[in-house]
């Protein structure tokens, strides 16, 4: 937190924003899912700021107890073929996934800038 004095900036808003962890104005993302070099407006570094898989798995666990209870409470009510549960629940899934992946994957950087994680990477110049 060198040198910034500017308001403090929810994790969730940022991280569901896209936006920076600290100054919550410049954007997290060069794309879709690539964090950029830094913040445009505050100059934060980004470059230590990883969640890794962790979004994912979190994706997968609502994803899948969300889309398979749906599966089962069709299947127990309406017994439609497979081929319909494929078409219904696949693109479900593919949506929902991609839906929620930026702001999951925001949430957890943010959350890693508020309590001082800052991943080291083996690629860095020495």
């Amino acid at each position: 937190m060198s040198g910034y004095h500017g308001p403090s900036v929810s994790p969730l808003h940022a991280g569901f924003a896209g936006r920076c962890p600290r100054c919550g104005e410049g954007a997290l993302y060069d794309g879709f899912l690539d964090v950029a070099d830094g913040c445009t407006v505050c100059g934060l570094d980004y470059s230590g700021q990883d969640s890794g898989d962790g979004s994912a798995f979190f994706i997968i666990m609502i994803v899948g107890f969300v889309v398979v209870g749906m599966a089962l409470a069709a299947e127990v009510m309406f017994a439609p073929p497979v081929w319909l549960h494929m078409v219904l629940w696949l693109p479900l899934s593919l949506i929902l996934t991609l839906a929620m992946m930026r702001s999951a994957k925001g949430l957890l950087i943010a959350l890693q800038y508020k309590y001082g994680i800052h991943i080291e990477r083996d690629d860095a110049p020495s």
